[in-house]
């Protein structure tokens, strides 16, 4: 070659870029491999391995092995770490073909051609400040962090309700004017109110430490929906309880109510009552009407009886 490899990156003859891996006299042709080739150039290395992995193509699988040994060069001889490669470049150049002939109708054959190729991958280290941005962006979606999926470091959604009253207390406070003891004072009694064993005021209870109801609370609350079940609904036995009440009372009070369906359908109940209730009172005042009206002729005959006696 009397010029630079420029699909290599060189820019002088003899140029050495990266670190390569090449294979020979691979049985396909040089541009079902560039095909796949194009896939990958340029990607960092585990993302290029991805993406071969799933690639339906056979030569995605000749070529994944190829990066693989290309990857192993650079860290046995370049002393380079697998995680600071990405693919510099990728081409395929066309190898020998084969020829074969097939035998066709009177006497004549037919040439078929064998293509053949040698595929080429190399391998360089990321440049600092590309390192740079890959390690920020790995920490980003690392669990542990604020932005990770599932980060431990993410509060309870009890923990900010908590804050939350703690705040609206204080702001009540300021705004009566009360002075530092009778702050103390109210901070101490929403202390006693909101504690462990009445999270939601009187007629409330937290489960207990094996997660059972305490004695004379059998009202189920959810902290997440804010409804509370009865025993006997169809929702009891499906509700984890995260705090107990007493009575519907207390529970409404809370601000907890009961759910949709339940609802409706003791609105639909308390309408069908009503109707029946109406019903009936329809039905005695007919029948009293009905005796009225045979009480008349009744009394109407006595009086002409009375008259022409």
């Amino acid at each position: 070659m009397t010029g630079p490899k420029t699909n290599e990156g060189a820019t002088a003859v003899g140029e050495r870029v990266g670190t390569r891996a090449t294979a020979k006299y691979v049985r396909g042709s040089a541009t079902k491999a560039r095909q796949v080739l194009d896939l990958i150039r340029g990607q960092e290395v585990q993302r290029a391995d991805d993406t071969l992995a799933l690639t339906e193509r056979d030569m995605g699988q000749v070529i994944r092995k190829v990066l693989a040994s290309a990857v192993a060069n650079a860290e046995h001889n370049d002393s380079q770490g697998r995680d600071e490669l990405y693919v510099a470049a990728c081409f395929a150049d066309e190898g020998p073909t084969l020829r074969r002939f097939r035998p066709r109708a009177r006497g004549r054959a037919t040439r078929i051609r064998k293509r053949t190729c040698h595929i080429t991958v190399v391998v360089a280290r990321l440049s600092d400040e590309e390192l740079d941005r890959k390690r920020r962006r790995e920490d980003a979606q690392r669990p542990g962090t604020r932005r990770g999926r599932g980060g431990a470091a993410a509060p309870s959604r009890r923990d900010r309700v908590a804050r939350s009253r703690q705040a609206a207390q204080r702001t009540a406070a300021d705004i009566a004017g009360q002075d530092a003891e009778e702050l103390e004072l109210g901070d101490e009694v929403a202390e006693d109110v909101t504690s462990a064993e009445a999270p939601y005021g009187p007629g409330s209870h937290a489960p207990l430490a094996d997660g059972s109801a305490p004695e004379g609370y059998e009202i189920k609350g959810n902290e997440d929906s804010m409804l509370y079940h009865e025993p006997g609904t169809r929702f009891y036995d499906r509700t984890d309880a995260e705090v107990w009440f007493a009575t519907e009372e207390a529970a409404e009070a809370a601000g907890f109510s009961k759910p949709p369906s339940q609802q409706a359908a003791e609105d639909a109940a308390a309408e069908a009552l009503d109707e029946a209730e109406e019903d009936e009172a329809e039905e005695a005042e007919a029948e009293e009407a009905e005796e009225a009206e045979e009480d008349e002729p009744e009394e109407a005959t006595a009086e002409t009886e009375e008259d022409e006696g």
